[in-house]
């Protein structure tokens, strides 16, 4: 089985940041990683003036590793990076040294308080979509039936149908 996540980062050297979370990866679930390359975007969901680093990455994980004990590996790598909270004391999103999240587990479908797979948000962020396209440009959302390419054509559909009802 095969996990995608998403990392990114938008303050201090985002490169070695970047860099360390994917080598802890490796490290904890003891397996090679194919890391996309480097995706620059602005931030998502709040305003900020540091932009973003992100990468996808790919990484085999063992059938006997549960989607929750992944998140909970990925979630102490992320807080061993930077414990600093990634939201506001308001609840809207925050700068960041590191942001992990886990994407996508094979298909494994779940919703829980604590983690809904695939991630709720994924088929709405070019900046997980576009390098999740360039190494695995053949995965299927296992919902939505699309792969990346299919989930970013719905993105600049619904802007392009946007900005003409602007007109």
């Amino acid at each position: 089985m095969q996990a995608i996540i998403s990392i990114g980062s938008n303050l201090g050297d985002r490169l070695a940041l970047i860099g360390r979370a994917v080598a802890l990866i490796q490290e904890r679930l003891g397996a090679q990683a194919v890391t996309s390359a480097l995706y620059h975007s602005p931030a998502w969901g709040y305003d900020s003036p540091n932009p973003f680093i992100n990468v996808v990455t790919v990484i085999p994980v063992p059938d006997t590793l549960s989607a929750h004990a992944l998140l909970s590996i990925l979630l102490s790598i992320e807080r061993s990076i930077s414990p600093l909270s990634h939201r506001r004391p308001d609840g809207s999103y925050a700068d960041r040294l590191i942001d992990i999240d886990l994407i996508a587990l094979g298909s494994i479908c779940c919703s829980t308080p604590q983690l809904t797979l695939p991630h709720p948000r994924m088929h709405l962020r070019p900046f997980v979509l576009e390098p999740l396209a360039q190494i695995l440009p053949h995965w299927q959302h296992p919902q939505l039936h699309l792969t990346p390419a299919g989930l970013l054509a719905r993105i600049h559909s619904h802007i392009s149908s946007q900005a003409g009802a602007e007109r």
